[in-house]
């Protein structure tokens, strides 16, 4: 149950559409990027960055028509050029992943490149440029007023870092955006990454830039890749308490991760007054990825997202700029996940009780030999009880929490027990 001042709040029930305020059915001008040539990402059969999630993403949502709204444009990426790469990428590092791209046979462990994650392959540069691309595209409609929300499910490359590739990311899209933004007159820029690793290549990119609040919510990097991301990680010498790390404990289930996301990101975004929200959806948090353990079902991802489209709402005049990320549960978890980010972004969000389409199902089971599932949610309760509630200082949720606000929050003014 949700508490509000000590009192229960019998309002909120996040089975069903709601009142929430990211849920009124309003038409918002939202840009799509999609291009079937996304699916050139890729790094083989046997790697679990596989473009079938893309694919299906883009299968369900058209699907359930999300793509004939009247607010909704779809919208093909470019190939960035080398010159708009270099904005948050060094030139050498460029030049490194064009000469993996001609000759993928080759290894550069230094750059990242021909390694088990980030295995080189035939055309890898401009693969990873049109990802890179989509983002850009994303920051202009927004920047240009075509659009308030825009979204680039193939992006979210978050760990990715100015001189190398890493954990399956060559070009930091995200990061690329965000560059974007600032350099045509944004003044402040939030970043919310709540992919089941620590978005560390971000992150990193502007860990000096007062001008940018970075805030990933992640399992913890005691146990899971990069291994970074701890409450202390908190910012250069120039930009103190603009980095914000909540590194939650293995098998953090919905209620206490969105516990934590409620008791950290409205306060600290509130602070900060970004004029524009750049937020990262990895779906690897769920309970059924191979690659994390972190507990979440796909009700509680959309609730993420509904809650960062309201912080939108709020702080931003509506602008949201979302991309995808990580995800390896390729047919149940991701598609779904990411055409409810569509929907919402859309200002049309989707029931968890509603039905998946059975073309869809059909089309899965064609193609690539799994089951679907047959509705668009997970079917679990996911209230989540309010920090004012109080601190469990025998809860070790709780206890990551207080970590992250006694780090950041008196950088910002804000009291860690009371704000």
């Amino acid at each position: 149950m949700v508490m509000r001042g000590g009192q229960i709040d019998q309002s909120r029930s996040l089975s069903v559409m709601s009142i929430h305020p990211s849920q009124r059915r309003l038409a918002l001008p939202t840009q799509v990027v999609w291009d079937r040539a996304m699916t050139a990402y890729d790094f083989g059969a046997q790697h679990p960055m596989s473009p079938v999630r893309l694919d299906l993403t883009e299968a369900l949502a058209r699907s359930l028509g999300l793509f004939d709204l009247d607010e909704v444009s779809v919208v093909p990426p470019y190939v960035a050029d080398d010159d708009e790469l270099a904005a948050v990428h060094d030139r050498d590092y460029i030049e490194a992943v064009h000469f993996a791209s001609e000759h993928p046979e080759s290894t550069n462990e230094t750059r990242g490149l021909g390694t088990e994650d980030d295995p080189a392959f035939a055309g890898m540069h401009e693969a990873s440029a049109r990802l890179a691309g989509g983002s850009l595209a994303a920051a202009e409609a927004i920047l240009d007023g075509s659009a308030l929300h825009a979204v680039n499910f193939g992006g979210g490359m978050h760990h990715a870092k100015r001189d190398r590739a890493s954990g399956f990311c060559i070009y930091n899209d995200a990061a690329l955006a965000i560059q974007r933004l600032l350099d045509r007159g944004v003044a402040r820029v939030a970043y919310v990454d709540i992919d089941a690793h620590h978005g560390d290549g971000t992150e990193r990119i502007f860990w000096n830039d007062p001008r940018v609040m970075t805030i990933s919510l992640h399992e913890t990097g005691l146990q899971l890749f990069p291994g970074t991301g701890f409450a202390n990680e908190v910012g250069g010498p120039d930009a103190r308490g603009t980095a914000v790390n909540v590194a939650l404990p293995s098998e953090t289930q919905d209620a206490a991760w969105l516990r934590a996301f409620h008791a950290v990101v409205p306060q600290l975004l509130g602070a900060f007054e970004p004029e524009v929200i750049v937020s990262q959806h990895g779906c690897d948090s769920h309970r059924l990825d191979p690659l994390s353990h972190l507990n979440l079902s796909v009700d509680g991802q959309r609730e993420a997202a509904l809650s960062i489209s309201d912080l939108a709402t709020r702080l931003c005049e509506g602008r949201w700029l979302a991309t995808g990320g990580g995800g390896y549960e390729l047919t149940s978890v991701v598609p779904r996940s990411w055409t409810h980010l569509i929907a919402i972004a859309a200002g049309q969000p989707l029931p968890v009780g509603a039905a998946v389409p059975q073309r869809w199902r059909d089309y899965v089971q064609e193609k690539y030999g799994a089951v679907a599932p047959e509705v668009m949610g997970d079917g679990v309760d996911i209230w989540w009880r309010s920090w004012e509630v109080g601190y469990d200082p025998n809860d070790e949720v709780d206890r990551t929490v207080m970590a992250t606000r006694k780090e950041l929050f008196p950088l910002h003014g804000l009291d860690p027990w009371f704000d």
